[in-house]
């Protein structure tokens, strides 16, 4: 389905056709990721609500009432739109239907590689859920937690964090109700549009720093978990401890998926990696998070330990070469890696 959509493509006088008004981060998204594309590298922008004008953009975004790919048409506003991203349960929104269907180009490209390779469908389920499915529940109105559920356990959020996202960044690109804006009509679409280029460019700033965070250093880190993991009875014969011998790498997600692929193995309660890549580089201990975005550790380094400092440390721990234990309990530090391994020998049994 994705790579279909691109190589369907004619790329002489393509237009990008969207509407015109308040606009949102999902069409900003959206045109942004098809100009990443050699055929809409130069496409011209039309935003309206014109049927007759958009009836002559070659692709459609947002607007226009039609989901039909073969004809580059991606709206989600159908009283019957009902589609998602596969094995994922989000509506799509006009962000999540252009990469469905051109996100593997956009992959394939950045990596250099053809668009069945099997990095290239990992990375385009990767970036999907961890980036472009919020762009899509929030246009749909999806929240993260069920509300109904929330209600039921009565409760309340701590402080109000919806500055903070990436639609309310859109948000406050749109021109003010009492911004001066050109008397002539199309001097004020021009000003309209040249924000929704702002919006259009900073959504897509932080979509490809996501895309080449994942491309070159998660998706690489990846065959050095696995390897981690294979050797983790090592160092630990419950296998309850991983390390890694080089450098610290994107662990998590990999560790995961590790885990929920082999039920039967023990979980991993500490990491061990060095802070530098040299002979005399000091080391780290992390406790394992429960979930990828908790500050909850399956295992916090023991009570007695967080909040103190070197010889101190050495005292109640008993190990020699102790740096520190944070006060919360979820990472520390030894001067060498053998300090490092029996506080995570010690912490296992305490």
């Amino acid at each position: 389905m994705a790579d279909q959509a691109a190589k369907r493509l004619k790329t002489s006088h393509i237009s990008i056709g969207t509407h015109n008004g308040h606009f949102h981060a999902d069409e900003a998204l959206a045109v942004y990721m098809l100009r990443l594309l050699p055929a809409y590298k130069d496409s011209q922008l039309v935003r309206t609500r014109d049927p007759a004008v958009l009836e002559t953009c070659h692709t459609v975004v947002d607007v226009g009432g039609v989901y039909d790919a073969s004809v580059h048409r991606y709206d989600h506003h159908q009283r019957t739109f009902d589609t998602t991203f596969p094995n994922r349960p989000t509506k799509l929104s006009s962000a999540g239907l252009v990469y469905m269907h051109f996100g593997k180009a956009i992959i394939a490209q950045q990596l250099g590689k053809s668009e069945d390779a099997k990095e290239v469908g990992i990375l385009w389920e990767k970036v999907y859920e961890n980036f472009v499915e919020a762009v899509d529940a929030n246009d749909n109105g999806i929240s993260v937690y069920d509300p109904k559920g929330i209600a039921a356990a009565g409760l309340e959020k701590r402080f109000r964090d919806g500055g903070n996202s990436l639609g309310a960044m859109v948000s406050r690109l749109n021109p003010n109700w009492n911004d001066p804006t050109p008397s002539d009509p199309v001097e004020a679409q021009e000003f309209e549009n040249d924000k929704f280029e702002l919006a259009s460019a900073r959504m897509g700033e932080e979509f490809s720093r996501d895309l080449e965070y994942y491309t070159k250093a998660w998706l690489p880190a990846r065959d050095i978990v696995h390897q981690a993991y294979a050797k983790r009875l090592e160092y630990d014969p419950s296998g309850r401890t991983l390390v890694f011998a080089g450098q610290s790498v994107p662990w998590k997600d990999h560790l995961y998926e590790l885990e929920a692929t082999n039920p039967s193995d023990a979980l991993v309660q500490y990491v061990l990696y060095p802070e530098k890549q040299t002979p005399d580089s000091k080391w780290r201990i992390q406790a394992v998070p429960v979930s990828k975005d908790s500050f909850e550790s399956r295992k916090p380094l023991p009570e007695a330990w967080r909040g103190i400092r070197d010889d101190k440390l050495d005292e109640v721990t008993g190990i020699p070469g102790g740096v520190f234990v944070h006060a919360a309990g979820f990472i520390g530090g030894s001067k060498t890696f053998d300090g490092a391994i029996a506080m995570a020998r010690k912490a296992l049994d305490l």
